[in-house]
């Protein structure tokens, strides 16, 4: 995934720890092998390429993390969509970039005829996805989650009864430490601009049970012609997004969801992503851009989970 892991937590005396260490390895690398698009041999990296008009088969884990994906797509009317992936290329992002600079009209509009999650044939029952021809599926924004709760279901499979399970800044946290406190994470965001932003304390939650992910535009982005690029594509319009928080941050009982939902609400932009998670109900926090520096802006849900 391009990035690193780390697990923190109490077992019983005498464990193999090199085991251990393995058997979370291979958790990992089973979600590489099936759905990173960097990898041409994984799973979903063949389904790209598949011949037009044939079923697929899918392993267990990414029929999982599809149904959930496309579950997130409609519940977010879009803003979240497993099929972006030429519109990310188009931009010059992801595995499969083109030239860092805005695209022709024409590139822009044959990426977006083949951006669709409504028109994705799915039948997870049989463990399948139908390639009408030139889909491409883009997990990048989910399958990491789904390996932190992996891990996490794991170590609970092995009885350790307390964990925090850190992958690229994604974490899950259960049980309490032998102080009898729950795990206590600092929610990342944007260090840099938040040094200038003058009352805007440092957040600290509680993971008792439950995950924590956060997308913003300060990971990855670049600038051509003068204006700014994000990552962070628009499924809905096929640009970039223009009102970007500087940091999104969600949590949820799963770090697959907080993974995916953070990137839908910073798809959405801030006042239309604070409306949504707050008529769903979701824990989210928003850092917005002000010309006095950073605002925060969070969802009655969020609160709930600060360590006060």
């Amino acid at each position: 995934m391009g990035t690193t892991w780390s697990v923190r937590f109490h077992a019983r005396a005498r464990m193999d720890l090199h085991a251990l260490h393995d058997a979370v390895q291979a958790r990992l690398d089973r979600v590489v092998a099936q759905m990173s698009t960097w990898e041409p041999d994984s799973d979903i990296s063949r389904f790209n390429r598949a011949d037009a008009d044939t079923w697929f088969p899918l392993p267990d884990d990414f029929t999982a993390v599809l149904a959930a994906a496309l579950d997130i797509a409609a519940r977010s009317d879009g803003a979240f969509d497993p099929t972006v992936s030429p519109l990310v290329a188009a931009w010059g992002f992801g595995a499969h970039a083109d030239a860092r600079e805005r695209p022709t009209d024409m590139a822009l509009a044959q990426a977006r005829a083949r951006v669709g999650w409504e028109q994705l044939s799915f039948d997870p029952g049989a463990h399948r996805v139908f390639q009408r021809g030139g889909v491409t599926l883009d997990l990048s924004a989910i399958a990491k989650g789904y390996g932190v709760d992996l891990v996490a279901s794991l170590l609970r499979q092995r009885g350790i009864e307390s964990a925090l399970v850190e992958v690229g800044g994604e974490l899950y946290g259960y049980g309490h430490k032998t102080d009898g406190q729950p795990w206590r994470v600092l929610v990342e965001s944007s260090p840099d601009e938040e040094a200038d932003s003058e009352g805007l304390e440092p957040r600290v939650l509680r993971l008792e049970g439950v995950a924590v992910a956060t997308s913003g535009d300060r990971w990855h982005a670049y600038e051509h012609d003068g204006t700014r690029y994000s990552h962070t594509i628009d499924p809905r319009t096929g640009v970039p997004v223009h009102d970007v928080a500087a940091a999104v941050t969600v949590v949820a009982e799963t770090a697959m969801h907080a993974d995916a939902w953070a990137t839908a609400l910073t798809v959405m932009g801030i006042d239309a992503g604070l409306a949504h998670a707050s008529k769903l109900g979701l824990a989210a926090r928003f850092l917005e851009r002000t010309p006095e520096g950073l605002v925060e802006r969070t969802t009655a849900a969020f609160e709930r989970h600060l360590d006060t």
